[in-house]
């Protein structure tokens, strides 16, 4: 903790050079994903699992509070495959390193120039959602939804925690030296970081463009309408048939976007939570016992959304869960 308390203070204090920000910046943009992803990857796996509660999380999405939350959430995803694409670039030609300060500009200058069409994109369809008069939900109620969220994070902490004092009870308190072992290890994350953050931009970018600014998170639930990347129509303007619609496509036999879907999952879920354990080791590295506890915690993380999202990919969406969303969809804002 007294590490965080002089990162933040430092930070504020610092006003040299703009390495500084960028790494803040990466670090915070970074975070903020890796919450979305937690968040999506578990209601979306609801289409499946909970169909009624998929409905509720969607309508979740299209208040303000969720609206000011996607611009934030896509300008931390430009920002941070940018400056990621930078890391890697000088990474790979050191030779570069002297340029360190015109390509952190650049990446700024970058991440401005594709905001400006994107957002310009994603505000026509916060206009006409909230320009039609459709109903939202009170704000309360959009918190009280966060609730098992936050109580999830928090347990996984508590269990992280726990297992790491048994561990430390058995071992007598001693930590293990890795040697070499550790140091491979090491020098494995570090190359799939820089790896898998290649392979992710264009699906990342792919997923933005398509669900954020063509349709975007209104027209999720907009009857009639044409579901992105298929010819499939939403008939009944649930965002859980609108799931199937793009789940269901096959083309030559293949379930293309279940396909891209599960690209996206074990790559950005392993990188986001990779990153997340650099985070967290880095501010509890003084005290072996929580270190290992954050370790546990990224693991646990995971390990749960990888399998939740593979369970709801390797599923079916039937006709009855699109009639149990219907239901849902009527009787939410009554």
């Amino acid at each position: 903790m007294a590490s965080l308390v002089l990162t933040v203070s430092e930070t504020l204090r610092y006003r040299g050079a703009i390495g500084q920000w960028s790494w803040v910046l990466h670090r915070l943009s970074g975070l903020g994903v890796v919450l979305f992803v937690t968040l999506h990857i578990i209601d979306t796996s609801w289409a499946f699992l909970y169909p009624d509660k998929y409905v509720e999380a969607i309508a979740t999405y299209q208040t303000p509070l969720f609206t000011i939350g996607e611009f934030i959430l896509v300008a931390c995803v430009i920002y941070h495959a940018l400056n990621g694409f930078r890391i890697i670039a000088i990474d790979f030609r050191p030779a570069w390193w002297k340029y360190q300060e015109r390509a952190a500009l650049l990446v700024l200058a970058g991440t401005v120039v594709i905001l400006v069409p994107v957002f310009i994109g994603m505000f026509g369809h916060v206009i006409n959602f909230y320009g039609s008069g459709e109903p939202v939900l009170p704000l309360v109620e959009v918190l009280q939804a966060q609730i098992p969220f936050v109580v999830g994070i928090v347990a996984a902490i508590v269990v992280g925690v726990l297992f790491s004092f048994l561990q430390g009870l058995i071992a007598g308190g001693s930590e293990k030296k890795t040697g070499r072992a550790g140091s491979a290890i090491e020098r494995f994350w570090w190359s799939y970081m820089r790896i898998s953050g290649l392979l992710i931009i264009p699906l990342v970018f792919g997923h933005l463009a398509m669900m954020h600014v063509i349709q975007g998170v209104f027209d999720i639930t907009a009857a009639n309408s044409v579901v992105v990347g298929t010819d499939a129509i939403n008939q009944t303007g649930t965002a859980v048939e609108f799931v199937a619609n793009r789940w269901n496509l096959l083309v030559g036999g293949v379930a293309v976007w279940k396909l891209y879907d599960f690209g996206l999952l074990a790559l950005v879920v392993i990188h986001g939570f990779n990153g997340l354990r650099y985070v967290l080791t880095d501010y509890t590295a003084k005290n072996p016992m929580l270190r290992r506890g954050m370790m546990y915690v990224t693991l646990i993380g995971a390990v749960i959304l990888i399998v939740v999202g593979t369970l709801a990919l390797i599923g079916t969406i039937d006709s009855s869960a699109i009639e149990m969303a219907q239901r849902a969809a009527e009787s939410l804002h009554q």
